[in-house]
């Protein structure tokens, strides 16, 4: 199923915090190369530029919707389309980022050694993505997918996101890097009401799950079916809102 671009960026926001407090945290102060791996429609790109004005920044992303809307908002900046599991620079980056893309990626162990070794001398390889926690909404999901309607539809969704816990990331970085910073935080998002979680996870993790249904009146249904549990589970507070408990995991390693 294909990325909405302007669904993942009703919530720019809130998508973008993260990237600005991960490349804060990385102590590289004045880079000559920079990769952000699975830039998406552009915002955590910008955090880049902004941190390293001076830098050559590259752009990489697997979704043409979100490379299109990239250049739509972003026109002086060059946007490649691919895989960061299949990037392989022909010499190494100073600053190697990746903002909430490495949980679409598979064997985590292995893409991030290799990852690390597109690192040069002095340099750091940056990431966050979802905690291996996730959130309350994620089991909603699974929950809603096994229903009979479509179980049998569902192994794939089911695998497509891929969260090690933080343990595996440090064992593959420790012996290659010079120093491994490790943090998790957990945000509470201030959402007008269960609606919009159930939009906020629309464009990102339940994607998969929508994907492998053959109709829009079955999509509807599993949407409506999600919803009923996102107002079970997040109840609204006395101004009227919901709070989106959201963990995190961050990691910066240097070479």
């Amino acid at each position: 199923m294909t990325w909405d671009a302007d669904l993942y960026l009703r919530f720019a926001d809130a998508r973008t915090r993260p990237a600005v407090e991960l490349a804060a945290r990385v102590p590289v102060p004045d880079p000559k190369q920079v990769i952000d791996l699975g830039c998406g429609p552009g915002n955590s790109t910008e955090v880049l530029r902004h941190r390293w004005p001076a830098a050559r920044i590259c752009d990489l992303d697997s979704s043409p919707e979100m490379i299109a809307a990239a250049r739509r908002d972003y026109p002086r900046h060059d946007w490649v389309l691919g895989r960061l599991e299949e990037w392989a620079p022909d010499t190494p980056f100073d600053v190697v980022f990746s903002n909430a893309a490495m949980q679409w990626a598979r064997d985590h162990a292995s893409l991030v050694r290799r990852l690390f070794g597109h690192v040069a001398g002095g340099g750091a390889l940056a990431f966050q993505m979802p905690s291996r926690a996730y959130s309350q909404v994620g089991a909603l999901i699974h929950d809603v997918a096994d229903d009979p309607a479509w179980r049998a539809r569902m192994d794939a969704a089911r695998t497509e996101l891929t969260i090690e816990a933080a343990i595996v990331y440090y064992d593959v970085l420790a012996p290659l890097a010079r120093s491994v910073d490790m943090w998790e935080t957990e945000y509470s998002h201030v959402m007008d009401g269960p609606g919009a979680i159930v939009e906020w996870i629309r464009s990102t993790g339940l994607r998969p799950f929508l994907g492998a249904l053959e109709s829009e009146r079955e999509r509807e249904r599993f949407v409506g079916m999600l919803t009923e549990r996102v107002i079970d589970a997040y109840p609204r507070r006395a101004d009227g809102r919901v709070l989106f408990p959201f963990r995190r995991l961050f990691v910066v390693a240097l070479k």
